[in-house]
């Protein structure tokens, strides 16, 4: 009875203090409202974001951070795992000079280079992707594009009146890599457009920082996001945080590709752009880009096409009666297009392009200064000054190659890719992911532990990529594997057997790491430990 006395008076005092400062209470009232509806909507989109499951657990151990001594705990398990990561690397690193030289060693710093070349590991061959010249004719390449290089080492596109030949050298890389990725009337009419790049993260910085100011231009967008399938590269998660763009991953389907139905459920009135890979890192897969097109068209956002891998192998795969599905602007909705000349175009590290489907997209990557003292400004990509020998060694790289060079080693790799492919499906404890499309061929296991596989084959000199969702790897087929392949097969079938006959962890393999990440619902301390490991390597 005491206690509902108690409330009574309460709710007396609280209609007397309304009563009193009804005003005030007119503006709180919304105010706690907006602010509810915002806990509420920000739970939701991390739920959302994470599942219920990652959601719980991330808040359970951001909590128990708080309690004394575990974060001291959690710190000192971080670092042992990277320094399991870094496997030895630290020695070497305490042997890094930290000072200039008190009298410079002009040329004595070529000896210096080649001494610190050969520490370098046996690579030829041996990498997923990496390096993709091979071959006999790959001393003769890499002289050619070195020379390019040299010859125009000093030069600097930004200064388009002073270096007026790399500035067409550019012109013409992009015109040229259009020519391929479009219909010849679009290319040669001067509509699709673009610009070089540093590699395909900022081909795709520059993409989503376009798409996002034309979309805010078009229909008022203020606070973007952006739908991805999970497979979709890393970068579009830089772009994201960059350029504070919402980003939503999609699970892809069974077939793992891009679900489009997917995908539709995640569009809103703030979404400006969609994506889709040709192929996809991970798997080699395409994504169905006509359907993801049709989507993007229909709903006018836009829509970017990753081809920084099948950009200089999809167009000639297709002229050599591959079966592929749609990838490039003949697609409608296709709004821009990422593609590295560095991969399979050949050209020297550090060479990638931008296209767009018009000039009304393109000029809203570019940042123009008017009010600063030091004058008018005006830059196309990321970077300001940029290195016109990257830009003629792309040049030259593409003309002494051909259409015929790129034909002849498209089918090389081609058949290279489906060699890999064959030699993993004879081996019964493995299975291919999917149905790779083009030169990257992915494989796991339900019988052994693939990471020890890896591990083991990291042993023999085979460097392969550790995949996840589901645990994976897999290998970039490129012209250095044209003379090893029945090398590869034999080792990965060696490693299977040799991890199924004796399972557990190889002394110093970071298959217990891979492992332990993928199986780990809190992603936030996956993410502490990555970020840690870098920031204590360099």
């Amino acid at each position: 009875m005491e206690d509902f006395s108690l409330l009574l008076s309460l709710r007396a005092s609280a209609n007397s203090f309304l009563s009193r400062y009804e005003p005030l209470a007119l503006v709180i009232s919304p105010l706690l409202a907006l602010t509810v509806a915002w806990i509420l909507q920000t739970l939701h989109h991390r739920i959302q974001e994470k599942g219920f499951q990652g959601f719980f657990l991330g808040f359970i151990i951001a909590s128990a951070k708080l309690i004394p001594g575990v974060k001291g705990y959690i710190e000192a398990e971080k670092k042992k795992v990277v320094e399991t990561l870094q496997s030895g690397n630290k020695s070497k690193r305490d042997t890094w000079r930290t000072e200039l030289p008190s009298i410079g060693l002009e040329r004595g710093v070529i000896v210096l280079l080649e001494n610190e070349k050969e520490n370098d590991p046996v690579w030829q061959g041996r990498c997923s992707g990496t390096v993709y010249i091979g071959g006999s004719r790959s001393k003769e390449h890499f002289s050619l594009t070195n020379e390019a290089y040299s010859m125009f080492s000093h030069t600097n596109p930004l200064h388009l009146d002073v270096f007026q030949s790399v500035v067409r050298f550019e012109a013409e890389v992009v015109a040229m890599t259009a020519g391929l990725l479009g219909s010849a009337e679009k290319a040669s009419g001067g509509q699709i457009c673009g610009n070089m790049t540093s590699g395909g993260t900022e081909s795709i910085l520059l993409a989503m920082k376009s798409s996002r100011d034309y979309m805010k231009m078009k229909k008022g967008i203020m606070m973007p996001e952006m739908i991805i399938p999970e497979s979709a590269h890393s970068a579009y998660d830089k772009a994201a945080q960059y350029f504070n763009i919402k980003l939503w991953r999609v699970p892809v389907n069974k077939a793992y590709r891009a679900d489009v139905k997917g995908i539709r459920r995640y569009i809103n009135r703030n979404t400006i752009l969609i994506v889709g890979s040709a192929p996809g890192f991970p798997h080699g897969i395409i994504d169905p880009i006509e359907e993801l097109g049709d989507l993007a068209s229909s709903l006018g956002i836009c829509f970017h096409v990753d081809l920084c891998l099948g950009g200089f192998v999809l167009p000639f795969a297709r002229k050599l009666g591959y079966p592929l599905p749609p990838f490039d602007f003949s697609v409608k909705g296709v709004t821009s297009i990422s593609v590295d000349v560095h991969k399979y175009g050949l050209g020297p590290k550090g060479t990638s392009i931008v296209l767009y489907r018009n000039h009304e997209i393109r000029k809203h990557q570019f940042v123009a200064v008017t009010e600063w003292s030091g004058g008018l400004y005006v830059s196309p990509t990321i970077a300001g000054s940029r290195p016109g020998g990257l830009i003629a060694g792309a040049w030259a790289a593409m003309m002494s190659i051909g259409l015929k060079g790129y034909l002849e080693n498209t089918r090389l790799i081609m058949e290279v890719s489906r060699q890999i492919q064959n030699g993993v499906e004879e081996i019964p404890e493995l299975f291919i992911i999917g149905r790779p499309d083009m030169t990257i061929v992915a494989f796991g296991s339900n019988i052994v532990d693939i990471f020890e596989v890896n591990d083991l084959m990291s042993s023999k000199g085979w460097h392969l990529n550790a995949l996840q969702k589901p645990n994976s790897i897999h290998i970039c087929a490129t012209l250095q594997h044209v003379p090893v392949v029945i090398d590869f097969i034999r080792d990965l079938r060696e490693s299977v057997n040799t991890v199924k006959e004796n399972p557990g962890p190889i002394s110093g393999g970071l298959a217990p790491i891979y492992g332990a990440a993928g199986k780990m619902p809190d992603r936030g301390t996956v993410q502490d430990l990555l970020v840690h490991y870098m920031d204590s390597s360099c």
